[in-house]
């Protein structure tokens, strides 16, 4: 399994934050035909939680960990629904665990992305360089949903 590096992770950040609403429009719409069932599985979580906030920031994050796998030079086949069903049980198996004993080492491996997994933690824990930061709910809530995406696009991803 080819991980996604820090240098791709940086990249991507500078390809995503540097485009205007436009280009990041076209970038969220090349993405979401091509993983349409991933998309709508995320965009379950606003609602669910009932949280409004997750929406724009699951928006992002899908963007931008895409553009992760792409700049590391990974494709990643249409996710379907079946795999997203496979895959539920053994996430919150993961999640309880992780929950129960604190221990990052269980979600990190699951997802088996190192890097991607720290950067994942550094953002919903972090205050951004204008001083903004999640509330507790919101970085948890963030934190599940993006963790579930990484999970299932690394166990469909092919290199190019």
């Amino acid at each position: 399994m080819k991980h996604i590096s820090q240098k791709s992770i940086e990249k991507a950040i500078s390809v995503i934050d540097n485009l205007d609403d436009d280009q990041l429009e076209e970038v969220f719409e090349k993405y979401a035909l091509q993983q349409e069932t991933l998309l709508a599985y995320l965009m379950m979580a606003p609602t669910e939680y009932q949280n409004e906030k997750l929406e724009g920031l699951l928006v992002y994050y899908f963007c931008l960990i895409s553009e992760c796998f792409s700049q590391e030079g990974l494709t990643i086949q249409e996710i379907k629904e079946a795999q997203i069903e496979e895959h539920l049980n053994p996430f919150v198996e993961m999640l309880d665990a992780f929950f129960e004993n604190e221990d990052e080492e269980i979600p990190e491996s699951y997802i088996d992305q190192p890097h991607l997994y720290q950067f994942l933690r550094m953002e919903v824990s972090t205050e951004d360089e204008d001083g903004t930061h999640f509330d507790d709910e919101t970085a948890n809530q963030l934190f599940i949903v993006i963790l579930s995406m990484v999970a299932l696009m690394n166990n469909v991803n092919s290199e190019q």
